[in-house]
């Protein structure tokens, strides 16, 4: 919903809300909720912000989430003030008013690079209808409609319409009986999106229009797709732009069809119909659930896009790689080593705790003995680290102190502002600044040779300081550090490795469909031996309105770096980085893929504000492009109804602004 109505000039925001009492997803579970997010304020968020990100082509904060847990606090803080004049405190009115209050003031903060106040605001409700977590959200909603009056609501209703391989038909008593319920509780759906594997036929949308009080073309079918990208153009084709500009009452004129969303439909097209494999190794602790990795899989996702080449993603679970599961179980040992050598890439994600990571220092050993392209985020780069001290510097005790408190050589220490015993919210959060110290750097030419770059960071071990020159003076090469020269934050192997990267930060979490993140993008470069001829063509291509070919598309991936979204960044020369204003084609609007890095002041010392945002995944609940459920989408609109600043998504892509070259 959200890209369809940026493409029609609106400014857009979003909020979720989870009905839970956790203040933030910081210490959630990997295989309970997935991934934690991370936003550029240091917010630990639930993967679903990063999906509105990504979507959205936008920058959040960590009042973008509510949560039971966070509204509670705030009630019960103002009642410890005093605010409330010794008055009862109760659910109605003081939680549901607190409730409306958040979202009023959230709606109008501005996301976008522009700055724009928001004219939408879509709002996520999880959960299941009749939850009993969920009520207070519920009530404050059905306040709400008449408190903003009914042409500034919109109500869409999410199930999901199941096709039993028994009787061969959809079944809508599960739509019927939540919109029964939802109706019961003073909400009155304007919008039924259906969920389905295959799609309904018109009897079945006129059974549930005759049984759920809406209009047979209020019933919108949304069918398993090939890729996600085709969901915004399936609600396209299903005019789902008209019902909300009519009910909303917006005044914006809508493209020509076949100029509306045309980039958006290139790229799903794209998408569907490589026919290029690159295969990646992904070697995790939590490889049963894939949205443990949710941002790392779209990020290789964006980066093979960019390389015309269709992703083919093994899971390898860590401790399968180990000497004690080749004992135990030399089956699974043989075949996680088996899947790991058929490769063209390695990537070793962040994660916590000791189970898996011997195998991770393994996997990063045979990458680095056999020329084989390698990404390490976070704990990936400290693996690697570990793995470089073992057996290259001779200490074969190397380790982290999270894994070997007692080694003697902690590589890998933690952080100073960690204060043992509080998890939530202690870790080093958010953006920050990463200096490069050194032009011969695959990265800083992958970044578009800036002095420095600004990425999210999630972690509370750092590489030891005190182990710096002796790394260094063997091979290992620390490129970018932080603005205090203290902090590893890239690490690159010297020699003619091909591509053995490592990263401090979490560069996932600003990739973007048609921005890939640099780190990634050469990954997978190098895994299909595209990187050198990348980094040495000086050639500047501009792409039309056609067929991007696989020629276009190597050029084209010098346009898709990291230095026109950084505010203030320089080059060599000492210039400002060029812009590169048609960058907004994917997303429909101006705003950049890496919004709001202008914003952040770059400081390594802890945050003082509160972690107060969370989400989490519940099995009965997922956003809009996923799983059908039966939960409350409202949609806010707010501010102005003006049709200026419409984008068509025809803009042609500017030649590059970035000559590559290799070393100095």
């Amino acid at each position: 919903l959200g890209v369809i109505l940026k493409h029609a000039g609106l400014a857009v925001t979003s909020i979720k809300i989870d009905p839970y009492i956790n203040i933030d997803a910081g210490t959630f579970s990997p295989y309970e909720h997935g991934e934690t997010y991370v936003l550029d304020d240091g917010a630990e968020v639930d993967l679903d912000l990063g999906n509105y990100e990504r979507f959205l082509n936008v920058s959040l904060s960590r009042d973008n989430n509510i949560t039971t847990g966070k509204i509670y606090q705030h009630v019960i803080n103002k009642e410890r003030r005093g605010d409330f004049l010794g008055k009862t405190v109760q659910v109605v009115p003081h939680i549901t008013d607190a409730i409306q209050e958040w979202v009023e003031r959230v709606a109008r903060i501005p996301v976008s690079e522009d700055m724009r106040e928001p004219e939408i605001c879509i709002i996520e409700l999880g959960g299941t209808i009749g939850d009993i977590e969920g009520m207070p959200f519920i009530e404050a909603f059905r306040q709400f409609q008449f408190k903003v009056n009914r042409e500034n609501f919109c109500n869409v209703h999410v199930s999901l319409v199941p096709k039993p391989t028994a009787t061969g038909e959809h079944k809508t008593k599960p739509t019927q009986a939540s919109v029964r319920e939802l109706r019961g509780l003073g909400l009155t759906p304007d919008l039924i999106f259906c969920r389905s594997e295959q799609g309904i036929d018109e009897s079945v949308r006129y059974k549930i229009s005759n049984f759920c009080h809406v209009e047979p073309h209020q019933v919108i079918n949304i069918k398993d797709q090939a890729s996600i990208y085709h969901v915004p153009v399936e609600m396209l084709y299903q005019n789902v732009i008209d019902i909300l500009k009519q009910r909303l009452q917006l005044s914006f004129q809508i493209p020509r069809p076949k100029k509306f969303m045309v980039s958006w439909r290139r790229l799903a097209d794209r998408a569907e119909n490589l026919r290029q494999f690159v295969t990646i190794s992904l070697v995790g602790k939590y490889t049963q659930l894939q949205d443990a990795y949710a941002s790392v899989i779209k990020a290789l996702q964006h980066a093979a896009l960019a390389t015309n080449h269709k992703l083919k993603l093994t899971y390898i679970n860590a401790a399968d790689l180990e000497e004690e599961t080749k004992s135990k179980d030399p089956v699974k040992y043989h075949d996680a080593w088996k899947a790991l050598c058929q490769s063209n890439g390695v990537l070793v994600p962040g994660g916590f705790g000791l189970r898996g990571v011997e195998g991770k220092i393994q996997a990063a050993k045979w990458c680095r003995e056999n020329g084989k392209p390698y990404l390490g985020v976070c704990l990936g780069l400290q693996c690697a680290v570990i793995e470089f001290a073992r057996n290259v510097c001779g200490h074969k005790d190397a380790n982290s102190s999270e894994m070997d408190p007692e080694t003697k050589h902690p590589v890998v220490i933690e952080m100073p502002e960690h204060h043992t015993g509080q998890l939530g919210g202690t870790m080093r959060l958010g953006k920050r600044q990463t200096m490069f110290n050194t032009q011969n750097s695959i990265l800083r030419q992958l970044y578009g040779n800036v002095d420095y770059i600004e990425e999210r960071h999630r972690h509370r071990y750092e590489v030891n300081p005190d182990f710096v020159p002796e790394l260094e003076a063997a091979g290992m090469k620390f490129v970018g550090r932080d603005t205090e020269n203290v902090r590893m934050e890239i690490m690159e192997l010297g020699g003619f490795h091909p591509y053995y990267v490592a990263v401090q930060y979490h560069p996932e979490y600003i990739s973007r469909p048609l921005s890939p993140s640099p780190p990634y993008l050469g990954l997978i470069m190098a895994s299909v031996g595209m990187l050198e001829k990348v980094l040495t063509s000086a050639s500047k291509t501009e792409v039309n309105d056609g067929d991007i070919s696989d020629e276009e598309i190597t050029n084209l991936v010098k346009t898709l770096s990291y230095p026109d979204k950084l505010r203030g960044a320089t080059t060599d020369s000492g210039t400002k980085s060029p812009s590169r204003p048609g960058s907004e084609d994917i997303d429909g609007g101006a705003d950049s893929p890496r919004d709001g890095m202008a914003r952040s002041s770059g400081k390594d010392s802890p945050r003082s504000m509160p972690r107060g945002t969370a989400n989490r995944r519940d099995s009965d609940e997922d956003s809009t492009f996923r799983r059908g459920a039966s939960g409350v989408t409202p949609l806010l609109n707010g501010g102005s109804r003006s049709g200026s600043g419409s984008s068509t998504g025809d803009e042609k892509l500017p030649p590059s602004a970035v000559n590559f070259k290799l070393g100095d």
